[in-house]
């Protein structure tokens, strides 16, 4: 009996969509990467029958999530540099 061979995208899809959860700023790019491989996989699995599909479902689930999570990490330290040179900027004014 012959197992059914992995598809090779989803499991790239999943490894860089992890990936984009655990590494800052290259996430984003790892996670857009993560979403080309898994949409790839999602339609080639049908036609060759191969394993995976949950594979490539949480590939695209992971990368979504570690897009969102660096979007906000990158808001927030904007935030925080637009704070802390306001806040200086108003100390130094002071008389």
């Amino acid at each position: 009996m012959e197992q059914q061979k992995t598809n090779t995208k989803a499991v790239v899809s999943l490894t860089l969509g992890i990936l984009s959860l655990l590494v800052p700023f290259i996430g984003f790019i790892l996670g857009i990467i993560s979403i080309v491989f898994g949409r790839l996989s999602a339609k080639e699995i049908p036609q060759t029958g191969e394993k995976g599909k949950s594979l490539a479902t949480a590939g695209l689930i992971c990368s979504i999530i570690g897009i969102v999570l660096t979007v906000i990490w990158i808001l927030f330290a904007l935030l925080g540099i637009f704070a802390f040179t306001t806040f200086e900027t108003e100390i130094q004014e002071m008389p």
